[in-house]
């Protein structure tokens, strides 16, 4: 293989400003069947050097070789160098042409990211696609691409672009609804397009409008939250952390307890004229001034 390639080397040097009398076609599409005649006589070596690709063929100068669909299947620019036999009164010759990508999409790459995030995020998703031809050839010419995202009720959001040098993308909205979200690619067009899904959790934003009520539990007073939401309506997860704060004149005092089925409870002591109140993070809650009993 080394003697081969400083061979074409070597004769790509001698012949660079030859004009080659190798009738390739400027551009092939990959994986297609063609042919190149040649000029002359006597027996003679073709190479085709290409992106990670080297074919060899043993050719009759005067005929026409001939390529099978399986010989040429990666995009890129090749070189092909024809070599006459020692014995022939005939100059080594370059060509140089394209294999182009198939048009039709058969594979997409896509990615999504994050894969975890807040509800009624605005632009809190992003999805990048690639599009790719059946040969796995990045194809760079533009191609429609939608993306869609769809939340546990079924409702959806879709846009629509094409790529730009192989590559869509785009930026989404979370939805309000919490759960598990579907987010799409679809390439190319009707019939033959090509849909790739990804997974995306989302998930309760921070605890809103926390309202507590307070009821007399012998000398202790028994606190309560109502069902702890976000400011979309969804259910904030079990184990976030409330926090209850008990203020008189004699001092202050705080409880933290977990969410368990949305509420969260306790109890503190009953002062008379003390002030309670709720909150979670920085989501401060309502407060109660307390008379002692009902």
């Amino acid at each position: 293989m080394r003697l081969a390639l400083s061979v074409l080397m070597w004769t790509a040097a001698l012949n660079a400003e030859a004009q080659s009398a190798l009738r390739f076609p400027p551009a092939v599409e990959a994986g297609a069947a063609f042919s190149v005649a040649t000029s002359g006589s006597g027996p003679a070596s073709l190479y085709i050097v290409g992106p990670s690709q080297v074919l060899r063929r043993k050719v009759q100068l005067g005929e026409t070789v001939a390529f099978i669909a399986s010989d040429l299947q990666i995009a890129g620019h090749y070189v092909a160098f024809l070599i006459p036999a020692t014995n022939a009164n005939v100059p080594a010759e370059r060509a140089q042409f394209d294999v182009t990508p198939v048009q039709h999409v058969a594979t997409v790459s896509f990615l999504a990211k994050p894969s975890r995030l807040p509800v009624s995020a605005p632009n809190g998703i992003s999805g990048v696609a690639y599009v790719f031809d059946v040969f796995h050839n990045w194809i760079l010419q533009p191609k429609p691409v939608s993306f869609q995202m769809t939340d546990s009720s079924g409702r959806s959001e879709s846009r629509s672009t094409s790529t730009s040098n192989g590559v869509a993308w785009v930026k989404m909205n979370s939805s309000a609804k919490a759960g598990i979200a579907q987010f799409d690619a679809v390439a190319g067009s009707a019939p033959e397009e090509i849909k790739e899904n990804r997974v995306v959790q989302e998930v309760p934003g921070d605890p809103c409008n926390i309202r507590m009520s307070a009821l007399p539990s012998g000398h202790r007073v028994a606190l309560e939250t109502e069902p702890v939401r976000d400011c979309s309506g969804n259910p904030v997860p079990d184990g976030t952390i409330v926090t209850f704060t008990e203020s008189h004149s004699g001092g202050q005092s705080t409880v933290d307890v977990p969410l368990k089925r949305g509420i969260a409870r306790t109890e503190m002591p009953s002062v008379p004229g003390s002030v309670l109140s709720v909150a979670s993070g920085v989501v401060m809650g309502n407060e109660i001034h307390w008379s002692g009993g009902l």
